[in-house]
């Protein structure tokens, strides 16, 4: 290729066709599986809004299925589904975010012209420690594909951006953390004749519910059962219900039964132990509280979900401001002190709960004007 070639190959074009990857599998598939997939809609919602953009897509990977397979899993996406293939000859910028790129693909998508993010917005760091460790399916690949920046999220500032620079080889940008109701609201529109999503104050007793994963370090419930525990011997008529999701697969391990039997709260007939549920079928009428906990793991769509609905959140996060109730670290007790206070304070001061949640998930919008510039932003760096 001649000198003039390689300029005009790499010069950006005004405006660019951008792509963000998703895992497609056949058979069943929900966005309430986990937060990356909501995560891959509210990023394309962003750039669409982003004056440096012509258009967005999301491109089928990872998984055994293509575009058609995503049919009713997106239906509410905003954009189109494309396959690899597409993807490689059509795009400009390729984001991977929930599927990652297989390395063949990347260098030749990059010899074309094209540029690649890594956006990580899970805590690989932990996630790809323990299924090394413990002989788990394998989370990230260290793949030695190419890529121009890795983008991640404050939450990970600490656990996850050296890891990401240096296992990814390529400069690591924190990028903020994404959310609009707009998921959640088109689920109830789904399910008509339901309770509403909104908090119902005047209770005498709480049902608390615990909602954390339980499938790696990062979110785990113990230290909210520890807390709910904490409360309940303090303050015995509080509790009505603990509810303990994602807990249903611990049932049988004789380690965590034993935990949970040696908690006052489990002898006294308060706690029950779930499978997994999306919030919003189980929140509304149901849920007076939602107790929470993480390790490096501090901006979560649950949080969002929560505070969006009015409801109290007993949380150790340090990254959603002055919402909610908070605790420190795995200070359980102090979990207990704010699950007390909750209770006591919560009904009272809710006008100005809802108004502090309003602010800080105004911060979060896709669609909101900082966001969309700090994004595109980021996007002309790539090409600076």
């Amino acid at each position: 290729m001649s000198d003039a070639n390689r300029i005009q190959a790499s010069a950006p074009p005004a405006r660019l066709k951008v792509g963000v990857s998703i895992f497609i599998r056949k058979g069943e598939q929900s966005l309430w599986e986990n937060g990356v997939y909501q995560n891959c809609l509210f990023l394309v919602m962003l750039l669409l809004r982003s004056p440096r953009v012509e258009s967005a897509v999301l491109v089928a990977g990872g998984g055994d299925g293509g575009p058609a397979d995503a049919t009713s899993f997106l239906a509410d996406s905003p954009v189109p589904i494309i396959d690899m293939a597409t993807a490689g000859q059509e795009l400009d910028l390729m984001i991977e975010m929930s599927a990652q790129l297989a390395r063949e693909w990347s260098v030749a998508f990059r010899e074309r012209g094209g540029k690649i993010v890594s956006m990580r917005v899970g805590n690989d760091y932990v996630i790809d420690i323990e299924r090394m460790i413990f002989d788990k399916p394998h989370g990230m690949l260290v793949s030695g594909a190419p890529y121009d920046e890795v983008w991640t999220l404050p939450e990970y500032e600490v656990s996850c951006k050296p890891y990401f620079a240096s296992t990814f080889r390529a400069p690591v940008k924190l990028m903020p953390h994404l959310w609009s109701p707009m998921v959640l609201q088109r689920a109830m529109a789904r399910a008509p004749g339901g309770p509403g999503f909104d908090y119902e104050p005047g209770r005498k007793q709480w049902r608390v519910a615990i909602f954390e994963p339980n499938i790696c370090m990062v979110k785990t419930s113990f230290i909210p059962m520890l807390g709910c525990e904490a409360a309940h011997r303090a303050q015995p008529r509080l509790i009505e219900k603990m509810w303990v999701y994602n807990s249903f697969h611990l049932k049988d391990k004789p380690l965590f039964v034993g935990f949970a039997q040696s908690l006052d709260i489990v002898q006294h007939g308060l706690a029950t132990f779930e499978g997994r549920f999306p919030l919003y079928q189980v929140l509304p009428g149901k849920i007076d509280a939602v107790f929470a906990h993480h390790w490096e793991n501090a901006q979560n769509y649950l949080y969002y979900e929560a505070l969006y609905g009015g409801y109290p959140l007993i949380h150790n996060s340090h990254l959603i401001g002055d919402c909610g109730f908070r605790y420190h670290g795995f200070d359980c007790e102090e979990g207990g002190r704010a699950l007390q206070r909750a209770f006591a304070e919560h009904d009272a001061d809710l006008p100005a709960y809802r108004e502090r949640a309003r602010r800080l998930l105004a911060q979060l919008d896709p669609e909101g004007e900082d966001n969309v510039r700090l994004y595109t932003a980021a996007i002309d760096n790539l090409y600076a």
